[in-house]
């Protein structure tokens, strides 16, 4: 695999191709825009292959059917429950093969290094939170009752043990920097989804006027994320509790008016 570095989607496998001097070239399959090109063969027929639009972004895009897929999202739980488990530094891609029961060898086709199976961790683990939270905030109801909303999704699937989740608020931090850079621009689009409904509720006169918008996301968000510490250590089913708690805290401390907000 050495000169690509593939990264998996859903339905997609995704190569950066690089050329022999290192530069990224373009190995598109069915390049939107790139129109097929014959060529003659020796017995006269023609061969039809499709042409390199290099106009078009330097990735390769090829089309995996609904096994491949279904084995892409294993590959993804496994090393997202490795990371959970094991951290960044005690986990290895033959821990990630092992539990998957296959060689480590074939992790290559989903991954290059553990570095990059480590960020498609994080990367699945904010996606999911980003998606619930984006219609949570395009949903119905006062800015209490969507943070509310969106600080329970936050942290009761911790009680599940949900492990993509869990690998991106401990160890995101052990990412190359660049991947940093990817990851943060997804957690910048969470932190603002928070900021916007706080905006609403200060406009709308939910939320106290002298409030600080920035110090009261990162409030809110660092409470949820300290939460990711704590299965394990409670009995079963209290995160639910510690949801609860948590947003009694926060919302107190910002409502206009507490008595109105949501008990649960």
């Amino acid at each position: 695999m050495r000169g690509t570095a593939p990264l998996v989607w859903p339905g997609w496998v995704v190569n950066r191709a690089l050329d022999p001097a290192g530069r990224q070239q373009q190995t598109s399959h069915n390049s939107v825009g790139a129109k097929p090109k014959s060529e003659p063969m020796s017995d006269g027929t023609t061969k039809t292959r499709a042409r390199v639009n290099l106009g078009e972004p330097d990735i390769q895009f090829r089309r995996i059917g609904a096994g491949p897929r279904r084995r892409a999202e294993e590959v993804l739980e496994a090393a997202a429950a490795v990371f959970a488990e094991r951290g960044f530094h005690g986990a290895s891609t033959q821990d990630i093969a092992d539990r998957l029961g296959m060689r480590q060898a074939s992790l290559y086709y989903y991954f290059t290094s553990k570095e990059a199976a480590l960020e498609q961790v994080c990367q699945r683990g904010i996606e999911h939170i980003i998606g619930d939270t984006e219609i949570i905030a395009a949903g119905p109801g006062g800015a209490t009752e969507r943070l509310t909303a969106i600080m329970r999704r936050h942290v009761e699937p911790l009680a599940d043990n949900c492990a993509s989740l869990r690998a991106y608020l401990h160890e995101v931090r052990f990412l190359p920097k660049e991947a940093r850079r990817r990851i943060g621009k997804l957690a910048r689009r969470y932190e603002g989804i928070v900021e916007e409904i706080l905006e609403q509720g200060i406009a709308a006169g939910e939320i106290r006027r002298d409030l600080d918008v920035q110090i009261a996301r990162d409030a809110i968000l660092g409470m949820c994320n300290h939460a990711a510490h704590w299965p394990g250590k409670e009995p079963s089913g209290a995160m639910k509790r510690v949801a609860e708690e948590l947003i009694r805290l926060a919302l107190r401390g910002i409502a206009t008016d507490p008595r109105g907000l949501p008990t649960g």
